[in-house]
């Protein structure tokens, strides 16, 4: 009896043997025939079609077709597009270190937010000048990316940049060394009340650990007893780095994240390599939709390991991981090669993430998702980004608001805020500054002169309603109520600004705060109305609530 099993067992594992190879020739064969397909079409098109083909731009649309049926992540860099890439895995670029913008109503490219410490601040360029010239190339009659184009070069190379300041209408001349530009993954640290640290954090690269943990310990110094890690709108980086600056509040060789992927050398375990800095100090970590890839990792993993409570809305859902690979010519592709898994067990990509599937960035029900557990048996669940602890929506905006703050739609709030620089050389300090009543008004006289409308949803939904009803012939019967509504709703720019007077102020500060502070500046004065950090704050003074979320009982 004992010898029929094994020779069962033997005829059945040959038999699955062998129809895993029978599959990989069908697999090699397919792969084969497609490729020769490819191969003879093209040589036949560039033989016989009517007009001459340009092989880099049919091949490179066939090459983005075929990449559009896998993950939106795995893409191509030709030769000419190899500086994105490097740009993409380092953050830096060189450069002045400035936002600019097109000016609608000048019919030209102007600076809009020069970086603390970078060549434009350190020129002195300021937001609203009008670039004319880079070295012997006039930007007058040019876009947005061509200029910036011109811009950006070889760090240590230096040319001549001629501005007008529309203030005084005086054209100055810049002479600028570009540089490395590495935009700052922490912008804004600082004190909160109660003893409450706060860290901004905005992405995940190189030398990010050790600026993390430094400003962690200044905190501390400075007395903080509790600590809000923001990784709103961190859009993730360098996974050794998130594990780095996860480890100083895990302890070591704790395996934080696993790769699994088709190939063996994708499958791979991240573990803390260091002693903590601390363990026990409060954390609550701020996160939006916008909160991927690494600082999902991040957040996961506190959560996982009840290190930490996650406050916000759900995260983006990236866990699948990518390599940089070289091809022929120069060229180059980022291909995805593994998932991401977090200590409990769970993958935080979106389940739905193909090109081809529609909306990668879908959250599916619960119902259809998985569930894993915490180390103190919380539930936790997997399908698409990290669930918050505590779900807090973030701060609305009226729709005026929104129109004023566009800068592609909009001039009249950036001219304000250039005009109003102009008139005062330095202003009070971020938490302190504040426009007054005599400010706001002359603010909304521009507005109101200048001829800005906007598209108000409430006449927007009442104008679609009203189609419905008349295609649906109820129209008649209620258009006397109809016509009153609109007189109603009917909106008047001047009363709408008064009515939204609060929000557009703080709109206007910001703006007005970061071209003296720089972004630093600008995220000290939006905390004080950030109800998402109001909740946070409520949170991390009340010890019993925080230890309660973070038990399985709650």
């Amino acid at each position: 009896m004992k010898r029929k099993t094994t020779l069962l067992t033997v005829l059945a594992t040959a038999c699955i043997l062998a129809a895993d190879a029978q599959k990989k020739s069908d697999h090699n064969f397919e792969v084969a025939k497609n490729l020769d397909i490819f191969n003879n079409m093209y040589r036949t098109l560039d033989l016989m079609y009517v007009d001459t083909i340009n092989p880099g731009e049919v091949i490179g649309n066939g090459i983005k077709a075929m990449l559009r049926s896998l993950d939106p992540y795995t893409e191509y860099y030709p030769e000419e597009k190899t500086k994105d890439l490097k740009m993409f895995l380092t953050g830096k670029y060189a450069g002045i270190g400035s936002v600019v913008k097109y000016h609608q109503k000048l019919k030209r490219v102007v600076i809009n937010e020069p970086y603390a410490g970078m060549p434009a601040a350190e020129a002195g360029l300021k937001k609203g000048d009008i670039i004319l010239s880079i070295d012997d190339t006039t930007m007058t009659d040019k876009n947005v990316s061509y200029v910036s184009e011109h811009l950006r070069g070889e760090p240590g190379t230096t040319f001549v940049l001629k501005a007008e300041r529309p203030s005084t209408g005086k054209v100055m001349t810049f002479k600028i060394t570009r540089k490395n530009i590495k935009m700052p993954e922490i912008p804004y640290y600082g004190m909160r009340d109660n003893n409450i640290g706060y860290i901004c954090f905005n992405k995940f690269v190189e030398g990010s650990a050790r600026n993390m943990r430094n400003a962690y310990i200044d905190l501390r110094k400075q007395g903080a007893r509790s600590l809000i890690l923001d990784l709103r709108g961190n859009g993730g980086g360098s996974l050794s780095e998130a594990i780095d600056i996860i480890n100083m509040w895990i302890p070591k060789n704790v395996t934080l994240v696993e790769t699994k992927g088709k190939l063996k050398q994708a499958n791979k375990n991240y573990t803390t390599r260091h002693e903590p800095i601390d363990t026990v100090m409060p954390i609550v970590v701020l996160v939006n939709d916008e909160t991927a890839s690494a600082s999902e990792i991040a957040a996961g993993s506190l959560q996982d390991l009840d290190r930490g409570i996650i406050l916000g809305t759900r995260t983006y859902g990236k866990g699948l991981v990518q390599l940089p690979m070289e091809l022929p010519y120069n060229s180059n592709m980022k291909i995805t090669t593994s998932k991401y898994y977090i200590p409990s067990g769970r993958c935080i990509q979106a389940i739905n993430y193909k090109h081809s599937q529609g909306g990668y960035k879908e959250h599916i029900a619960d119902s259809l998702t998985h569930v894993f557990y915490t180390k103190n048996g919380r539930e936790v669940r997997d399908g698409g980004g990290i669930k918050p602890d505590i779900e807090i929506k973030p701060d609305t905006m009226p729709n005026i608001a929104i129109y004023l703050g566009n800068i592609d739609s909009t001039e009249v709030m950036f001219d304000y805020v250039v005009d109003y620089i102009t008139k005062h050389p330095t202003i009070a300090s971020p938490s302190a500054f504040k426009l007054t009543d005599a400010d706001f008004e002359e603010f909304r006289q521009r507005v109101i002169k200048s001829g800005f409308t906007y598209d108000p949803v409430s006449e927007k939904q009442l104008g679609e309603l009203e189609k419905l009803l008349k295609f649906e012939g109820y129209y008649e019967g209620a258009k006397d109520e109809f016509e009153a509504l609109k007189s109603k709703l009917k909106h008047d720019i001047s009363k709408d600004l008064e009515r939204n007077k609060e929000v557009i102020c703080r709109m206007i500060e910001q703006d007005i705060i970061s071209a003296y502070y720089y972004q630093s500046g600008s995220i000290e004065a939006s905390l004080n109305h950030d109800e998402q950090i109001k909740e946070a704050e409520k949170l991390l003074t009340d010890p019993d609530r925080y230890r309660k979320l973070l038990t399985k009982d709650k």
